[in-house]
């Protein structure tokens, strides 16, 4: 005999020979019968009481093997489900080819005519117009841009291109002027800036 059957019938002792004693009790007492009757009611009733919770504690369904034939049935299908394999991931959209035109924007202006060197004479002096130092002189040189006329006869677009492609000094055509002073000082005039430098006053 298992210790848990052992443990069972124990239990079902105690609780039928706890019914039983307490049914003596009632019927003695409350019940108004002899001591005979009182206990030969009281038995009974244990006794019915103890075949009922030993067939309660030992039903088939608790035998181990009914156990174990259930456990898997409840274990096997819910346990064991595959997974849903997951959905193919759509393929990234191949990007856009670069626009061609757009990925070298256009040079600002229109690059005005240039001189392979100063005419005959010498190029005129540069530095009389007002935002042309001597490192600026030397860039416009370079440029092919030698006398007063070339800079006086820019159109908006050739000031533009200056503007823009004078490195480290973009924006200084427009900004000072150059063009007006230019026409003054290729007709032969003098502005007030152009005196000084004549003067030796500035550079």
């Amino acid at each position: 005999m298992s210790k848990q059957t052992q443990s069972s019938m124990l239990l079902v002792g105690v609780l039928s020979g706890g019914i039983g004693f307490m049914a003596f009790l009632v019927l003695l007492v409350i019940g108004g019968f002899d001591f005979n009757q009182s206990l030969f009611l009281a038995l009974l009733l244990a006794l019915v009481v103890a075949l009922f919770l030993f067939f309660a504690f030992h039903r088939p369904a608790d035998a181990p093997g009914a156990s174990s034939a259930a456990l898997k049935h409840v274990e096997t299908p819910a346990a064991r489900a595959p997974e849903p394999a997951p959905a193919p991931q759509p393929a990234p959209a191949p990007a856009p080819a670069p626009d061609p035109v757009a990925a070298e924007p256009a040079a600002e202006g229109t690059r005005p005519a240039a001189l392979d060197g100063p005419r005959e004479g010498g190029a005129d002096d540069l530095k009389k117009i007002k935002g042309v130092g001597p490192k600026l002189e030397n860039l416009l040189h370079s440029m092919g841009f030698y006398h007063f006329d070339q800079v006086a006869a820019w159109t908006d677009a050739e000031v533009a291109w200056v503007d823009e492609n004078l490195e480290g000094f973009k924006g200084r055509v427009s900004r000072d002027n150059w063009v007006e002073q230019a026409k003054l000082l290729a007709s032969g005039g003098e502005t007030e800036f152009s005196k000084k430098v004549g003067e030796g006053d500035v550079y």
